[in-house]
């Protein structure tokens, strides 16, 4: 349980009415209990406070608690920041025992820091070294001669392949991948790609065998860097993929061998990073957006959801569309494209005169 009071102080914001009351999580306003704090920091939530039993809620800056018929209240000046505070005070960490279970597999030169936590079916192996602190869940593995940092939480089922090096407060969720193999493949003799790239057509007419491209390189992960399940980081061809400090990549998505990423990115679910592409700092990639090999995508830039960049980004721009074209221009094409069943229904009609001028009604 936690005070108004207490919490306000913890969000950085107001406490109004019995600031002694006690809540114990947060809710939602039409389903909140006499023990939750609503989160209703919009108006438009104002009605559903009446379907629910909360005698407290965090409200909009000018909102009247107690026309709203609340106990106490807490006014949120940036409704979506104080929600990121709430979750911290609310939160319910994983339940990984203290010490290294028994059934953990570490190899003896690996080193473990004071106050990691080491949670069952873990395998650690040959030189690793993990920070103070670290909690790692169950069925983790961690290859030859990784590092992780201090205050790190890897969730069930992350893989963390060799010479991986992870900076402190490191987070990664359920299933993540982290090191494996780029996909890098050549033929002895110029391929179907190469070609293609180079002129434009296709003349062979058998396709050699692929001959694999070994990953000489790892992974370089900053401080504060989050990845999301079923995320895949693969390491370098002979440099490292680099990840800057505090980038949070979303779940699903694909990084390939040789990317280096920014500091503060944001990389939503279902993204896709090909090989050698360079990412400047705080640059966002919507849902789904692609990216081809060999791009530089400058700092500040925001690629929208399901956009396709084929070509270089300058810095501060924002790119929409498959192939991505400015926003501006991008929403023109759109236009033009929704316009366009009605002026072919024009130009046929302006044809038909013309095509059989001896015509009569």
């Amino acid at each position: 349980m936690i005070t108004i009071a207490d919490l306000a102080r913890a969000l950085g914001a107001e406490a109004l009415g019995d600031t002694a009351l006690a809540v114990r999580g947060a809710a939602e306003p039409a389903t909140a209990g006499p023990e939750d704090i609503a989160l209703a920091m919009e108006p438009r939530f104002a009605a559903d406070l009446a379907k629910g039993g909360a005698r407290a809620a965090i409200l909009w800056p000018d909102a009247d608690w107690q026309a709203l018929g609340l106990a106490a209240a807490i006014r949120a000046p940036r409704a979506r920041y104080v929600l990121a505070g709430v979750g911290r005070a609310f939160e319910r960490a994983p339940e990984i025992a203290a010490g290294i279970h028994p059934t953990a597999v570490i190899d003896p030169t690996a080193m473990v820091g004071e106050g990691a936590a080491i949670a069952p079916f873990v395998v650690i192996g040959a030189r690793v070294r993990i920070g103070a602190r670290a909690r790692i869940a169950s069925h983790v593995s961690i290859a030859e001669d990784a590092v992780l940092g201090d205050d790190a939480l890897v969730l069930q089922g992350v893989r963390i392949g060799a010479r991986v090096r992870i900076g402190a407060r490191f987070i990664a969720q359920p299933g993540a991948v982290l090191g494996g193999d780029g996909f890098s493949f050549v033929t002895p003799q110029p391929g179907l790609v190469e070609e293609a790239r180079a002129t434009g057509t296709i003349t062979a007419q058998e396709q050699q065998a692929y001959v694999r491209i070994n990953s000489l390189g790892s992974v370089v992960i900053g401080d504060d860097v989050e990845v999301g399940a079923n995320s895949c980081i693969d390491r370098g061809t002979i440099a490292d993929s680099v990840i800057g400090d505090g980038t949070k990549i979303d779940n699903l998505v694909q990084l390939g061998h040789n990317v280096r990423v920014g500091r503060n990115c944001l990389i939503c679910g279902q993204a896709a990073i090909a090989g050698s592409v360079e990412i400047g700092d705080r640059v966002v990639l919507g849902g789904a957006a692609k990216v081809a090999d060999h791009i530089r995508i400058g700092a500040d830039s925001v690629i929208t959801g399901n956009s396709g960049v084929a070509s270089h980004v300058p810095p501060g721009r924002i790119m929409m569309g498959y192939p991505a074209v400015r926003m501006d221009q991008n929403v023109e094409i759109y236009k033009a494209l929704r316009r366009l069943p009605r002026l072919m229904a024009r130009l046929d009609a302006a044809q038909k005169p013309v095509s059989n001028p001896g015509a009569t009604d």
